[in-house]
Order: C-alpha cells, then sequence, then structure tokens
C-alpha cells in the first residue's frame, strides 16, 4: 500500500493544492489550513455558507500570498503583522489570529460579496484538538478538528459503486478533501487501522471523519448541481455510534512525529483496532 495523492489546503474551504511531497511537523502537513476567512466578529465561513469559497485559489510566495478567482483581478496578500490580531472561532474553540491588511481584506469582500476578514494561524496562534479523540496537548490549526485526514482509494471505489446501483453519478475524492489518499483496493479497510506508518511518521487514526453538506458541492464552482454522495453514504456509512453521527467517510489522523512523505512512499499498518467501527444495518 502507497500513498497516491496528497493535498494541502492553504486556504479553509478554498481550493486545494495537489503535490508531489510535503513536510509533516505537530500541525499537519506543512502550509494546511493556515489561513480561514470570518465575518466581522470572527466567525470562521467556509463552504457550508459561502460556496463561492470554492472558486478562490491560493498560490503561496515567499514574500506574499496571491489569491485567485476566475473574473478577478488577483489579490496580493503581505505577510500579516503579528500586532495585528484578533478573535476568531471555529467549532467551538477560540483563537487568537493574525489579520491580513485592510487593502487585502476590502478586495475580499468585494469578491464575496460581504464584509469579511482573512486571518492567519501564526506562531503566536494556539489551539488543541479534542483530547477525549487526540489524547493530550495535540495542537491543531484552522481545520475543522485533527491534522491530518486520510481516505483510500478502495473505500470511493465501493462509495461510487452503491452510487451506481443505484443510478446516480460517481464522486471523485476531491469533494472529501483528503490530505493524504491511499492506494489501498481493499473497501473501509481504514475502519480497522489504529496507527499507519509513513516514512517513519506514526499516524494514530483517530476518530472518523462526518461528513456534512460539503461533499455534495463540486469543489472548482461551489456548485450543488452535481452528483451527491450523500444518498450512498446514507445507505452504507451510517455510524452507529453517538459519539459520531452521521455518515462517514475518511479517518482523522493525528501526527506522532516529524519528517518527509511523498506520493509513493510505502505504508504500513502498525496497529489495528479490536473491532472496527460500529455502522447501522445497511440499506438496499
Amino acid at each position: 500500500m502507497r500513498i497516491s495523492d496528497l493535498f494541502i489546503y492553504p486556504l479553509k474551504s478554498a481550493r486545494g493544492i495537489a503535490i508531489p511531497s510535503t513536510t509533516v511537523d505537530v500541525f499537519g502537513l506543512i502550509g494546511d489550513r493556515r489561513m480561514m476567512i470570518t465575518d466581522p466578529q470572527g466567525h470562521g465561513i467556509t463552504q457550508r455558507e459561502l460556496q463561492d469559497l470554492a472558486r478562490i485559489d491560493v498560490e503561496p510566495g515567499t514574500t506574499s500570498i496571491r489569491l485567485k478567482m476566475q473574473g478577478k483581478s488577483d489579490i496580493l496578500v503581505p505577510p500579516p503583522q503579528p500586532e495585528r490580531r484578533m478573535e476568531v472561532d471555529i467549532w467551538k474553540s477560540v483563537i487568537s489570529a493574525a489579520v491580513a491588511d485592510d487593502e487585502a481584506n476590502s478586495q475580499l469582500s468585494d469578491w464575496l460579496g460581504r464584509e469579511v476578514k482573512l486571518v492567519f494561524f501564526d506562531g503566536l496562534a494556539k489551539r488543541i484538538a479534542n483530547p477525549e479523540w487526540a489524547s493530550g496537548d495535540t495542537p491543531v490549526t484552522f481545520s475543522d478538528g485533527y491534522q491530518i485526514l486520510v481516505t483510500t482509494s478502495g473505500s470511493l471505489k465501493a462509495l461510487n459503486a452503491d452510487l451506481a446501483k443505484h443510478g446516480e453519478g460517481s464522486v471523485g475524492m476531491e469533494r472529501f478533501r483528503p490530505n493524504i489518499v491511499l492506494d489501498c483496493e481493499e473497501e473501509w479497510a481504514e475502519d480497522r487501522w489504529a496507527a499507519i506508518e509513513i516514512g517513519g511518521i506514526r499516524l494514530d487514526l483517530v476518530k472518523p471523519c462526518a461528513r456534512c453538506i460539503m461533499t455534495t458541492q463540486d469543489q472548482a464552482t461551489g456548485s450543488r448541481e452535481v452528483p451527491n454522495p450523500m444518498p450512498a453514504m446514507g445507505r452504507i456509512r451510517m455510524s452507529a455510534d453517538r459519539r459520531v453521527p452521521g455518515p462517514l467517510f475518511g479517518w482523522n489522523a493525528v501526527p506522532r512525529g516529524e519528517g518527509t512523505v511523498a506520493i509513493g512512499d510505502e505504508v504500513t499498518v502498525i496497529e489495528e483496532r479490536s473491532e472496527g467501527w460500529a455502522f447501522k444495518a445497511r440499506r438496499a
């Protein structure tokens, strides 16, 4: 089993970037979800609320970050000043984040048709993952809850097979916004894995990922007039564990070391669960 794809999402809920290799640190993949868009009060905004975020491309640079959207003039965002800060919140976490300059925020607000702010998870920002699942003081950035999302090709194939069985269109892996995609052909094998190792880095698979309306949106346009994976997940992937309700796809992982990972790297399962995750009975 090997890595088939790697992705980072520099701006939360904007377009992802496919990469051949990257460094893993305590926060996950370098450059992943280090920026977020908020309303003026600091509440994080995602595609769930603003579908147009799927149209934003991010080009990280050494002296500035370039934001691009078709039909709009590019926005060049200089590094934020550490003293320019505001409290922001995402999924009940409150974080002191650095704020982009007024010009960038004004241009971005014009793009999106509402007042917004661009904020950064810089060296002064602090956030801890839910210790019920991650254990200890596990740091995390602006991701929904954990550092890395792992998915497998075999599970996507199984999901699309159910969609096809019911005359519904197939979906791509981009709908699930993973960081690491594995070429494991066995469907749902990841439900048994407690830990995997890549390049000497241990990744603990701590919690399955409950899926939301974002999986129903085209990740290039934000449109919801596209094939919808939710019916299939409702038929075959509904959690029976009240701690993580809803349809599940992929696993949240916590890195227990640092190093580099690359497409083609071998992946080893080093620990399995005594029992897989509990699911409701499948519907025909």
